[in-house]
């Protein structure tokens, strides 16, 4: 079977709207993706904003801004629409949306952008809420990505991504596996933006600074880093608690950075030893993409860290840097629409995997 399916992810990073146009074919039980169209919407201010103080709103504003969202949403994939010429050619738009509230302790995640709205505005069907089932099975909502991990690039047995959160997946000898690590990119580019700059280009401001020993203990020593997998972060950990505590520190932007950029990478190393226990890992490739793997000082420091447990670090092509994770949205829209498992309980720790999402008809009968 193949299918012609539109992706759109909202990442913590706030950077912008990721959009892919795929072709994913499955023949055999095995699945092959061409990435036919791409681009990232960067937000205005206007949005950036919205969405970075969504948490702060009243239960009504919530609801209009998701409702707003969603419409957004469907406006700029008919855009993406126009541009590329894709007219009558995608069957099925799959949106992430944009995660405000994970509590997945409480019962509870939320991603802006409504499916609904998605769909009246592009009138093609869409499937969005893709994480709440496995929330409600128990499970942590996250990292949803490993299914489109283990179908799409079975070659490899690690996977880091590096967004506002940088998570890890991998095989294991029971199955998939996956959690996040650390907040990576959101705090990095906080701590770029307090001397007017939107992301430290390359790590190039890091690169010049001092680890400052004091702070790194401290971060490394924050309790989530001692809970067992499967785990995740919400925004607000990097936001509310790492920031606040680097910037209680009185040291040169350069030295927050070059400090801020060590803890991600020993992190990194930490988490990849952890899992590299399974002997399936050893000696294997570790493939990184995320708005992260741009920052080659990061990227850098990473490879070093993960040397200990003999994995190999590799950077792909930008494509595949950019609209991995959007890329994985339209297959994981594409499983939801096929009736079939799209969010692994090995990973995510719910009672079974299940199979997640909305689906709103906006195709005419």
């Amino acid at each position: 079977m193949f299918y012609k399916v539109i992706g759109v992810m909202s990442g913590s990073s706030l950077d912008g709207l990721d959009i892919v146009f795929a072709g994913l074919e499955e023949s055999g039980g095995k699945w092959k993706y061409e990435i036919i169209a791409s681009q990232c919407n960067p937000y205005s201010n206007e949005w950036y904003e919205k969405l970075h103080n969504s948490r702060h709103c009243s239960a009504y504003d919530y609801l209009l801004l998701h409702h707003d969202f969603g419409k957004y949403i469907g406006v700029v994939v008919n855009e993406f629409i126009d541009k590329h010429d894709l007219h009558h050619q995608v069957q099925l738009i799959a949106s992430h949306g944009h995660t405000v509230f994970h509590e997945p302790k409480l019962g509870l995640t939320s991603q802006l952008g409504d499916g609904a709205a998605i769909a009246a505005t592009t009138e093609i069907n869409v499937v969005s809420d893709l994480r709440s089932l496995d929330v409600a099975f128990g499970g942590q909502g996250a990292p949803i990505v490993p299914i489109g991990e283990k179908l799409l690039f079975p070659e490899y047995d690690l996977l880091l991504n590096i967004g506002g959160i940088a998570n890890l997946s991998c095989k294991s000898p029971t199955g998939y596996i996956g959690f996040d690590v650390c907040a990576a990119n959101r705090v990095l580019n906080m701590l770029a933006q307090t001397v007017s700059k939107p992301y430290d280009e390359a790590g190039k401001m890091a690169a010049s600074g001092k680890i400052d020993t004091p702070l790194l203990t401290r971060l490394n020593s924050l309790s989530y880093y001692a809970d067992p997998f499967p785990k995740t972060l919400s925004n607000n950990f990097g936001t509310d608690e790492v920031f606040p505590l680097i910037q209680s520190y009185n040291i040169v932007i350069e030295d927050k950075l070059r400090t801020y950029t060590e803890h991600v990478a020993m992190q990194i190393g930490y988490a990849v030893q952890n899992v590299a226990q399974h002997p399936i890992t050893q000696n294997s490739k570790l493939l990184i993409t995320g708005g992260g793997a741009f920052n080659t000082f990061l990227i850098d420091r990473i490879k070093v860290a993960v040397q200990a447990s003999g994995i190999q670090a590799i950077v792909p092509d930008e494509q595949l840097i950019c609209y991995k994770e959007a890329l994985i949205m339209a297959l994981i829209g594409t499983l939801r629409w096929r009736e079939e498992y799209n969010v692994l309980h090995t990973v995510t720790g719910a009672t079974r995997s299940s199979i997640g999402g909305a689906v709103w008809i906006g195709q005419e009968a």
